[in-house]
């Protein structure tokens, strides 16, 4: 994008198009609200931000106790696809992850359709890839 006294011109592949300041703005904006969006789920929300970075957080927390930052989404698939078929809270804990955010991130990948699993039970929580 570039910026003339017409407006902005915006080129994508070989199309040009000028936008007047305010549709420039508001397409900024739409893109800005795109790439941080916020999908939550019955226990967990996932979070993407402006930034690349994926977080995953215990529905409806405040604190950052009850969320996981990823470096970005590819991260958390890595993560899952590590994972063995059959895969409970202590198997999280190979991974660094610590406490409530191992069970937070269980019912994460039970719940995002990124992940072909399912919860298998309850006690001890243990979810079953599917695919």
């Amino acid at each position: 994008m570039t910026s003339t006294p017409e407006g902005v011109v915006l080129r994508v592949n070989d199309e040009t198009t000028v936008l007047s300041r305010a549709a420039a703005t508001r397409l900024r904006d739409a893109l800005r609200d795109a790439l941080t969006e916020t999908r939550e789920y019955v226990y967990t929300s996932g979070t993407y931000r402006e930034d690349g970075s994926y977080v995953v957080a215990r529905r409806g927390a405040t604190s950052v106790g009850h969320s996981k930052v990823f470096e970005d989404f590819r991260e958390l698939q890595r993560l899952y696809d590590r994972l063995p078929e059959a895969f409970t809270a202590d198997d999280l804990s190979r991974s660094g992850l610590t406490g409530g955010r191992r069970h937070m991130l269980l019912r994460h990948f039970v719940e995002h359709p990124a992940f072909d699993c399912r919860l298998e039970h309850r006690q001890p929580l243990t979810a079953r890839k599917v695919g």
